[in-house]
């Protein structure tokens, strides 16, 4: 693949996937991790990490006031076990293994996005929560999905907020044992940084676009297209 080619799609999934989640709350993960993950996995975790810190801090700005502190309080202690283990994968496993967990994280990730059993939040719960997430966002930089889970019956403006604190605190962990394991690399902090414009474009343009389109049918088309992307990287990674 050609430097261009690679900008142009790595680039584009970065913007789409920025819009998206300012639109209908999810997409950056989800898009930037697989395509990412087929075309340079070298660049994961740690990449995209950096780049998914802007759009919570964003989020952060407006909505700061609805922040579930005491939720937190529980989960992001949780989330330093979980991102250490999240290093030691990271450090054992091969770029193609690692594209195929990133692959699987993808697709539990949708089929949480479509479950919809209520889960109570209280402390056990919040901290399986973190210690999962950690996990997970520190080895696949997807790491939203089972906080989410928990918090999906509570008023949007709390949902946003609170994920949006959880993400960034949680990411800046799960970068901070990155760092401390070896397993952060300049080039990945280069595409990080370097991407980062194009979060921010993406996100005022989804805050546009907002009320113009079917959020319920943005969401299932980026679902099956995720979807699809995280089966090819599993089976790409078993064959």
């Amino acid at each position: 693949m050609t430097d261009i080619s690679f900008l142009l799609l790595v680039g584009g999934a970065v913007f789409l996937g920025s819009a998206l989640q300012s639109g209908i709350g999810l997409g950056l993960g989800l898009l930037g991790a697989p395509t990412l993950a087929l075309v340079e996995p070298s660049l994961l975790p740690g990449g995209l990490l950096i780049t998914s810190l802007v759009l919570p801090v964003l989020t952060i700005a407006g909505e700061r006031r609805h922040i579930d502190w005491r939720g937190l309080a529980w989960a992001l202690p949780a989330r330093v076990p979980g991102s250490l283990l999240g290093v030691w994968l990271v450090a054992r496993l091969a770029p193609d293994a690692l594209a195929g967990a990133v692959g699987v994280m993808v697709l539990l990730a949708v089929a949480a996005s479509l479950w919809r059993v209520r889960v109570p939040i209280r402390p056990d719960t919040l901290i399986g929560v973190g210690v999962i997430s950690g996990v997970a966002g520190t080895a696949t930089s997807i790491g939203g999905p089972p906080m989410a889970l928990l918090y999906q019956y509570e008023p949007p403006a709390r949902v946003r907020a609170t994920l949006a604190a959880y993400f960034v605190l949680g990411g800046a962990m799960s970068l901070a044992a990155l760092l401390a394991g070896g397993q952060l690399t300049g080039r990945q902090v280069g595409y990080g940084l370097a991407a980062t414009p194009l979060v921010i474009a993406g996100y005022f343009l989804g805050r546009l676009l907002r009320d113009r389109f079917d959020a319920a049918a943005l969401r299932a088309v980026l679902l099956a297209a995720v979807a699809a992307a995280g089966t090819s990287l599993v089976v790409r990674a078993l064959t």
